[in-house]
């Protein structure tokens, strides 16, 4: 990659030690450029702003959502043998675990220049490991810079007030001269994959929230147990919780990987999700400019997408829950596919293997799409009781600050890789004083 052949942090990072990631993992706020006006920690930055590089971006995004090879895939369950187990949303894998391989997220990321996103979700084997078995970091970032898409001039618009941020993240979060990532999840499409789980073992819903069942699932009493189905809000809670761990885990690959760089910055929560995704009911709350939608019946807008960059598996993006539902089996089974024969893959016979997944029958896509549309249908939106499209971790890389460390903390406030960071990452170019 141009220019990195000069960079010896790139080196530093390839050696740093995970244990040493591990435990001399902090969140360090203070970026150069920052200002503590008052209190026990009132300091102000001697320094300007300072972006990250091309290639430090590179590879914090990378180490947040870098395809590193073919998804292992669920390889057995009983209900479904001989068959394969069909769950995998995706042929690749990330840097990050998805429950079940579904897969439903991608990761937004803004700075001075812009807004983007990285598209890596269906993204196939990006770069081949050597015959020792080893990734050549350097094609990593090279491939994966081709994936990145702008979508907005300038930094995310977000005003750095409540209730758009916490109050303890106004001075800091997506300050000048940061990285901001933000892993976003098709909740709506994770859930229409939890659906297809639920059938094809045996489980149906019961719409516990309005206290009835629902209607037209006693046609299916073959293929699921009528008398035992999992409560909707229980379903909706699983589906949420196993979308927020695959965003967090996006966001703790990439704080690993800041502590290797010595770059200060964390992992949080304290946007509001409403307004970084573009339903903070303001004009200068733009966010990520995502559609979105209010009803009655919810307490809050519910954002669906962004039209041909990221669009939620459910109306108004697609005509009717049924053809989300046939746009998941085109996903799971057509070309490029976890199940397509023609997908490259791992195993020795990866053809067969891919192969054995059996499809979702017809009568199978039936049920789920009855459980969809009466969702869609009594609810207003899908899926019922959470959102469509689901933000809610975040992480923030930044040049730290050493000063501010320096003065207010006796010792290890940060890692020898922050010491040398400008020298390793930056030789000859020295900090700029703030004017």
């Amino acid at each position: 990659m141009a220019g990195s052949e000069n960079v010896p942090g790139l080196e530093d990072l390839m050696r740093f030690p995970l244990l040493d990631a591990l435990f001399g993992r902090r969140a360090r706020r203070f970026p150069v450029g920052a200002t503590i006006p008052d209190g026990v920690l009132a300091y102000a930055s001697q320094e300007a702003p300072m972006p990250l590089s091309e290639l430090e971006r590179m590879v914090v995004l990378t180490a947040c959502g870098g395809n590193t090879g073919w998804l292992n895939l669920i390889i057995r369950n009983e209900h479904y043998a001989p068959h394969l187990s069909n769950y995998a949303g995706s042929a690749g894998g990330r840097t990050f675990p998805s429950a079940a391989g579904f897969e439903t997220s991608e990761v937004f990321f803004t700075d001075d220049d812009g807004v983007y996103v990285l598209q890596t979700r269906d993204a196939p084997k990006l770069v081949e490991r050597s015959g020792e078995g080893r990734l050549d970091v350097e094609a990593m970032l090279d491939a994966h810079r081709g994936r990145i898409r702008r979508i907005a001039e300038g930094r995310l618009a977000l005003p750095a007030r409540p209730p758009h941020f916490e109050g303890h993240n106004t001075w800091c979060a997506n300050a000048p001269g940061s990285l901001l990532v933000i892993p976003v999840v098709d909740l709506a499409q994770h859930a229409l994959a939890g659906l297809c789980y639920l059938v094809q073992n045996g489980f149906g819903l019961h719409d516990d929230v309005n206290r009835c069942p629902i209607p037209g699932l006693a046609e299916y009493g073959d293929l699921i147990d009528l008398d035992n189905p999992w409560p909707l809000s229980f379903f909706d809670q699983v589906s949420q919780n196993e979308a927020t761990v695959e965003i967090g885990c996006s966001c703790y690959a990439g704080m690993l990987a800041l502590q290797a760089m010595g770059l200060g910055g964390w992992m949080f929560n304290g946007l509001n999700p409403l307004s970084v995704l573009g339903a903070g009911g303001e004009p200068e709350a733009r966010g990520l400019g995502f559609r979105y939608d209010t009803d009655d019946r919810w307490a809050v807008p519910n954002p669906t997408g962004l039209a041909g960059v990221f669009e939620a598996f459910c109306p108004p993006h697609y005509g009717t829950m049924r053809e989300a539902v046939e746009a998941l089996m085109e996903r799971k089974y057509g070309p490029g596919g976890p199940y397509h024969p023609d997908t490259p893959g791992p195993y020795r016979d990866t053809p067969a293997v891919r192969a054995a997944a059996a499809p979702l029958s017809e009568r199978a896509r039936d049920c789920v799409t009855t459980l969809a549309d009466y969702i869609l249908d009594r609810f207003g939106k899908f899926p019922a009781t959470v959102p469509s499209v689901h933000a809610f971790m975040y992480l923030q890389a930044h040049h730290l600050d050493l000063g501010f460390y320096d003065r207010f903390y006796a010792r290890d406030a940060y890692l020898p890789a922050h010491a040398a960071h400008m020298g390793r990452w930056h030789e000859g170019e020295g900090r700029k004083e703030a004017p």
